[in-house]
């Protein structure tokens, strides 16, 4: 299996539970490991034979035009879905931080692991 890294993905959405949450953009962090068969695009040096991490950081940039959310744990799963609806990965990694969230923590984030068959399984 291989994998292709996207790491500290800077990013500024309105997210939060509280009012003062809603008032402004405030950056969120993307940590993405997205595994895949990479041999094809090692042979080919083709762009159309891998996942354009381009692309990618393009994708979860416009969800967060499209909607909004109020848990980070929302937005990673609405991420995952959309990575695995529109890119041939196998299984990611994704870990989002919302600095600042918690006056005394330098950091909060939220880590999930999903796999391809785990929306197979539940038709979506």
């Amino acid at each position: 299996m291989d994998t292709i890294h996207i790491e500290q993905l800077e990013l500024a959405t309105i997210i939060g539970v509280h009012a003062w949450e809603q008032q402004a953009a405030r950056p969120i962090l993307v940590d993405l490991e997205l595994d895949l068969d990479t041999r094809s695009a090692a042979a080919s040096d083709h762009l159309r034979d891998t996942v354009d991490y381009k692309a990618v950081c393009d994708d979860i940039e416009a969800l967060l035009h499209e909607q909004r959310f109020q848990l980070i744990e929302a937005l990673a799963e609405a991420m995952a879905r959309k990575l695995f609806g529109r890119y041939p990965i196998l299984a990611l990694r994704l870990k989002l931080s919302k600095p600042g969230a918690v006056a005394a923590a330098r950091n909060v984030a939220v880590r999930i692991e999903r796999r391809r068959e785990d929306y197979a399984a539940c038709g979506r």
